[in-house]
């Protein structure tokens, strides 16, 4: 059964996303991060390649020739893809597909109009028999 961890709090989605992200692909594991908005979708993309000065974190989208050779995938779906350790979804609804994976990460900031389909998503998986595990980022944050 997918591992499914929610992040809530973060004050700014794409930066926490970023972090998130790096860290997974240090670790060796193959990533996509889904939002069901493509201009959100694309404005992680860009903020991936911003991030951090002295990180190379190699993503394309799904579809691109290079997909295969790629750790970390961006989507709109997991459906478009055969098969990955981890799926982050940054969207506002429950990714399709989100059972084919080990692990799934629900990222969920501190705006209202983004916490209210997260409990929404929280209830789904719980509701489903998810064992879900919460991280109050805004907690870890405050305690470094």
């Amino acid at each position: 059964m997918t591992r499914v961890d929610f992040h809530f709090n973060a004050p700014d989605k794409l930066v926490y996303g970023c972090r998130l992200v790096r860290k997974i692909y240090r670790t060796g594991q193959r990533v996509l991060v889904c939002a069901d908005d493509p201009s959100l979708l694309a404005a992680f993309d860009q903020a991936l390649w911003a991030f951090s000065a002295t990180d190379f974190i190699p993503h394309v989208m799904t579809g691109d020739p290079l997909e295969s050779e790629t750790p970390i995938l961006l989507g709109t779906t997991a459906d478009q893809v055969s098969c990955h350790e981890v799926l982050v979804n940054l969207g506002l609804n429950t990714p399709t597909g989100f059972a084919r994976f080990e692990r799934l990460i629900e990222v969920v900031s501190v705006d209202q109009a983004d916490r209210e389909p997260g409990r929404e998503r929280w209830r789904f998986y719980r509701d489903r028999g998810y064992q879900v595990t919460t991280h109050d980022i805004a907690a870890i944050e405050a305690k470094r």
